[in-house]
């Protein structure tokens, strides 16, 4: 008996540890890439902080480049050379 309680809190623990690492989302703002600007408007290489945003909005790149204001300054060849630099080539949306 006890023996299959400690399994069941073990079970519990992974599931909870799951549902955390899910419900863990980003929030898209496209001002949270300003820090990437300079590089993307002219041949600087990027910020660490610049790498570490563009990681961090990966999964919000689609809905940016479906917005038309937006896409007009993300869907450049600079942007995409950043991106790439920085390990997060764009996703085929």
């Amino acid at each position: 008996m006890k023996a299959s309680y400690i399994a069941l809190c073990a079970v519990m623990v992974i599931l909870l540890a799951e549902a955390v690492g899910v419900s863990t989302a980003v929030t898209c703002s496209p001002t949270q890439l300003s820090s990437c600007v300079s590089a993307i408007t002219s041949s600087s290489p990027p910020s660490q902080l610049c790498c570490s945003k563009i990681k961090e909005q990966k999964p919000c790149l689609c809905q940016y480049l479906k917005n038309p204001n937006l896409k007009k300054f993300i869907n450049t060849g600079n942007a995409r050379k950043v991106a790439s630099t920085c390990g997060t080539p764009f996703p085929k949306c």
